[in-house]
């Protein structure tokens, strides 16, 4: 019974939080600050309420519309609650409530910004780098994991993965997904950030294909990175090392 309490309360306070993340993935690309300001309708510019902002239920209740100009709101807004809340609960669920947990959160939060920005504006800003960045140094810290030495090959690895392949691909690869690699590299530490990042081209590259097939895209045009490489690094986090052993038992190792 107390561990269903825990789960569901993760779940309910991921759902809480995913409302602030919406406050970023908003705010950030637009300069705007984020501490300050009660959250007004884009359509409108009317205050909302606290009842207005309950996460999920009032997107429902208000049948995905304003409650004062009747303007649709946007799906990304319970998405983002919805996928807090499961971020949330799984990191509870694997690592339990303590500082391993929170630095978790604190990681996948910043990956689930950064994608949905990426998405809409095709870019990660560096106030999101940089607020991660800090976030990663007393966290890594009080979570002991993963030691200064593999955090930082983990930063030097996966940041420079991403830097090699931009000067092949001559710009490809944009400026923000090379810094967030490597600020990853601090919450996974070696060899976790560099398979994670791996993981990510992976997928990026499956799904290029498959645009390109579909035709769906063409050759020159951009695909925001940013959420690719978000669900490699999460790949990485949740069952990397397992993914780590059987390779390196391929290899004989």
């Amino acid at each position: 019974m107390a561990e269903k309490f825990t789960l569901l309360l993760a779940l309910l306070l991921g759902a809480v939080l995913g409302s602030f993340l919406n406050v970023l993935i908003y705010r950030l690309p637009r300069g705007e600050g984020v501490a300050l300001g009660r959250s007004r309708c884009p359509s409108c510019g009317e205050a909302l309420r606290w009842y207005d902002l309950v996460p999920v239920l009032s997107f429902l209740l208000l049948r995905g519309r304003c409650r004062y100009c009747s303007a649709p709101i946007s799906w990304r807004y319970p998405l983002v609650e919805l996928l807090s809340a499961g971020l949330a609960l799984a990191v509870v669920w694997r690592w339990g409530w303590g500082m391993m947990a929170l630095r978790n959160y604190f990681f996948l939060a910043c990956l689930l910004v950064a994608s949905f920005i990426d998405l809409e504006h095709y870019i990660i800003p560096n106030r999101l780098v940089l607020g991660a960045l800090v976030g990663a140094v007393p966290l890594d810290y009080m979570a002991r994991d993963p030691g200064l030495v593999p955090a930082l090959l983990g930063a030097l690895s996966a940041g420079g993965f991403l830097f090699f392949l931009a000067l092949v691909s001559r710009g490809g690869m944009g400026g923000g997904d090379i810094k967030l690699a490597a600020v990853s590299g601090l919450f996974l530490g070696w060899p976790l950030a560099l398979l994670g990042t791996f993981l990510g081209c992976l997928i990026a590259g499956v799904w290029g294909i498959i645009l390109l097939v579909t035709r769906r895209k063409g050759r020159k045009d951009h695909i925001p990175f940013g959420p690719f490489l978000s669900a490699g690094l999460l790949i990485a986090l949740f069952w990397g090392r397992g993914i780590w052993q059987w390779y390196a038992s391929l290899l004989g190792f």
